[in-house]
């Protein structure tokens, strides 16, 4: 029962609630002033000769450079490249790997069949299976995006299966007494008890996917933000070097949130919380 506005009980709360939106703001503030000051402090040391400006560009250099690159068309062309490899590697392992997940969480044999040869395989460094994917698909755009996928799909297998096996027993017990079975079981009980590992694998495995498609087009790519720092450093061009280093980070903040966006959609009781203002009834 709400209690009356204006008791004890309504102004601890209402007390509560300016609490957390001042810590909601601070925080915000934190996240944003931390880079700026940052970046400052880069570019006065750079200024100031405290740091080689030969080998750490000022940030307004990178961002004139970047600026620059925008306007010739050149960074866009390297964005695009990447996004696209990253897009496809992304939603192929991801797809695979909780199908796969799934399958090994609700079916024992499979489980007992694959398990040993995962463990192994998901040791295994995925840039090392470049050379292999090389050698079976040429230099096409094929094995760029497998090794992403391939990356991918191990942590969210993992995980998935990590998500069924550790649903308690008891709601499956209470789920067959209520005859919940085969595909009802699945969709009410299974896969909703998995969700929040798969999604915890997605938000890993989307870091991930950033750091393989760069270091793929590292080696094997003619565009691409990885080709563009690697061909810069190889050039002695900084500034450039720098252009593409951020607009990577930029790009795993962007996958990291979007993963963040559908967690919020997918478990909106994760972030239910908080204090909430007491409002008289009409």
């Amino acid at each position: 029962m709400t209690p009356p506005v204006g008791t004890p009980a309504d102004a601890a709360v209402e007390r509560e609630y300016r609490r957390h939106r001042r810590l909601q703001v601070r925080d915000l503030a934190l996240a944003v002033l931390t880079p700026v000051v940052l970046l400052l402090a880069w570019e006065v040391a750079a200024l100031t000769g405290a740091l080689d400006e030969r080998l750490f560009t000022p940030p307004s250099q990178i961002l004139a450079r970047a600026v620059e690159m925008l306007v010739d068309g050149e960074l866009w062309g390297h964005v695009g490249a990447t996004v696209a490899r990253l897009t496809a590697g992304l939603v192929l392992g991801a797809v695979a790997g909780v199908a796969v997940g799934l399958v090994m969480g609700v079916w024992r044999p499979a489980r007992a069949a694959l398990g040993p040869t995962f463990t192994a395989l998901y040791a295994l460094p995925k840039i090392a299976i470049l050379p292999l994917l090389l050698l079976i698909f040429g230099l096409t755009e094929t094995p760029k995006v497998l090794s992403v996928a391939i990356s991918v799909f191990f942590v969210v297998q993992i995980n998935t299966l990590a998500g069924i096996v550790q649903i308690d027993a008891r709601v499956l017990e209470a789920a067959r007494a209520y005859r919940a079975t085969g595909w009802k079981l699945f969709r009410h009980v299974l896969l909703p008890g998995a969700t929040p590992s798969i999604v915890t694998g997605l938000r890993v495995s989307a870091g991930m996917a950033v750091i393989v498609v760069t270091a793929v087009e590292f080696v094997a790519s003619n565009d691409g933000l990885g080709y563009l720092i690697w061909n810069s450093w190889q050039l002695f061009q900084p500034a450039t070097m720098f252009v593409g280093l951020i607009t990577v980070s930029l790009i795993g903040a962007l996958v990291t949130g979007l993963v963040i966006v559908l967690e919020r959609a997918l478990l909106p009781w994760r972030h239910a919380g908080g204090p909430r203002r007491l409002r008289r009834k009409p």
